[in-house]
């Protein structure tokens, strides 16, 4: 009995002086004692816990430079052995799993948690964190009522969580304002009474007295001094290596400064510090496109698809660089799923025009174009672009009324857009409606004449359909007076010139057609090779 109580003297002289180091912040001297303790008591489920909380703190702690979240889970994990069924216990697991970025894992616990101690208040806040980090905003919003419901004046963090999720739906469901600033206002008066909220307020305060490093490595880079903007960052880091912004800005130095695979490491780093960091993940894969490393681009963006598999944008993306790469099976499967999402209509819309384009150029399926942009009209009625790849589609496809029935609906919508009124110029030029042809080009012109394409179309109907050489002339050297780079129309005019009888003028026009043409691939090049060699048969 009385080892028994000598042991029990030992512990709570031990935990007492745990306690007061960690108040004091020696964070390190109150694990070697707490280690110290647990060698003399390896089965205290309350030793493996406060360790678990210390090792969880130092890693918080941007002073410290080492990982200390897997021994944070090995001590909570020693301690749940002893009481599988405790939800305090679990709720620190979730913790420690979420701070490494285990989302999966750090949900699983939470919901443990709940199932033993359904009113646990804080459990409620950190789903509600995992959820809102997924884009599961209605969900998220569920859970902080119930934190909210349950946490009585300890609820500072969800209030605020809630006000920014709140925000991000104002407009979109009729979320009120006065909703988002009651919320901010119960954060503030809350605060007081929710240590960690407090705890996240200082650390984030604490933050303020690296302001000078920022301001001085900002002007640095601005002056085009960044090897010394570089300099700071690192001396910076030496001093709080667990600051994660420090490495982002010193991965941004190094890419300013051309050094690709030092920025890439920064932003590596920064995620080691916070596997959910999303804005290190997107730099760093900003970097590799850049750069043309779309495998290692693709690998990230399916990491930040693992964290947020809801957001549309990450797909679009991630379809862009398959395209880039060839690869327009992937391309085609990315782009519906991103339409599938559909974050908002305007940019789905966009999402299907892209999607339309690739069938329409690049496979060649004018069906599957067609409803991509008819999907896109429906999502975005007023976007003229759609109506105009619309009416290309159909007249690619030899649909030429539904062609035309696109146009003139797209000129109800608007009457002054020339590209309409050259397509539509187009469309009836190859139905051999001549002078209807005619008016089209000559309204496209008169709405922009700069307009190169409509000069040059004009130029050869004038030329081909009626014989008017001199307009032909007229016309397609104002083609090229607005595009000099047209090499289709350097051929027309050849073409003209030739008629005229000014075979040199002629061979000119066709070798800078020529010339031209090896760069824009607008036309057969034996084409005009074959035109060269009949003005001189």
């Amino acid at each position: 009995m009385s080892s028994q109580m000598n042991e029990t003297v030992k512990d709570t002289k031990a935990e007492g002086r745990i306690n007061k180091m960690q108040r004091n912040g020696n964070i390190s001297s109150a694990i070697e004692v707490c280690r110290s303790a647990l060698k003399n008591d390896p089965t205290n489920p309350d030793l493996h816990i406060k360790l678990g909380d210390l090792y969880l703190e130092n890693h918080l702690d941007i002073y410290q430079p080492k990982h200390f979240l897997d021994d944070a889970i090995l001590e909570y994990q020693l301690a749940l052995e002893t009481n599988l069924s405790a939800p305090a216990i679990h709720y620190k697991l979730g913790c420690a799993y979420y701070h490494k970025g285990d989302l999966e894992k750090a949900a699983n616990h939470f919901s443990i948690t709940l199932e033993y101690d359904e009113k646990h208040a804080d459990a409620h806040y950190m789903t509600a964190s995992i959820l809102a980090k997924k884009d599961r905003v209605t969900e998220a919003i569920g859970c902080l009522e119930k934190a909210i419901k349950y946490g009585g004046l300890k609820t500072s963090r969800a209030h605020y969580l809630l006000a920014k999720l709140m925000k991000l739906r104002e407009g979109k469901t009729g979320q009120s304002p006065f909703d988002v600033y009651l919320n901010l206002m119960l954060a503030v008066l809350k605060l007081i009474f929710e240590r960690e909220a407090r705890k996240e307020i200082y650390k984030r305060l604490s933050y303020l007295k690296f302001f000078p490093v920022f301001v001085q490595a900002y002007y640095f880079e601005k002056t085009r001094n960044v090897y010394q903007a570089i300099d700071i960052y690192t001396e910076a880091i030496e001093k709080a290596p667990g600051f994660l912004l420090l490495y982002l800005q010193l991965g941004n130095a190094y890419k300013l400064a051309g050094r690709f695979d030092d920025a890439i490491n920064e932003y590596k780093m920064a995620i080691w510090l916070d596997p959910t960091n999303v804005v290190a993940y997107k730099l760093m894969c900003a970097l590799y496109e850049e750069h043309g490393d779309y495998d290692n681009a693709i690998q990230i963006y399916a990491k930040l698809m693992e964290i947020n598999p809801n957001y549309a944008i990450y797909y679009s993306n991630l379809a862009n660089i398959y395209y880039l790469k060839g690869d327009l099976k992937s391309a085609i499967s990315y782009y519906q799923t991103a339409i599938s999402l559909n974050p908002n209509k305007n940019w789905t819309s966009i999402i299907a025009q892209t999607l339309g384009y690739i069938f329409h150029e690049s496979k060649e399926n004018f069906d599957a174009a067609i409803s991509a942009y008819q999907s896109a009209s429906l999502l975005n009625p007023h976007d003229i672009d759609i109506y105009i790849s619309l009416g290309s589609a159909f007249y690619d496809k030899g649909d030429y009324s539904n062609a035309l029935a696109t146009y003139r609906m797209a000129l109800e919508i608007a009457p002054n857009n020339a590209r309409i009124h050259c397509n539509l110029g187009f469309l009836l030029w190859g139905r051999g409606m001549i002078k209807e042809a005619v008016e089209e080009y000559k309204k496209a012109i008169m709405l922009d004449p700069y307009y190169d394409i409509a000069y040059n179309n004009l130029g050869v109907i004038y030329l081909d359909d009626l014989g008017y050489i001199q307009e032909a002339t007229e016309n397609l050297r104002k083609a090229i007076e607005n595009n000099t780079q047209y090499a289709l129309a350097h051929y027309n005019l050849g073409r003209a010139v030739a008629v005229k009888g000014d075979k040199v003028e002629a061979a000119r026009l066709f070798q800078v057609a020529m010339d031209l043409n090896s760069h824009t691939n607008e036309m057969d090049q034996k084409e005009i090779k074959m035109k060269i060699h009949e003005l001189f048969e």
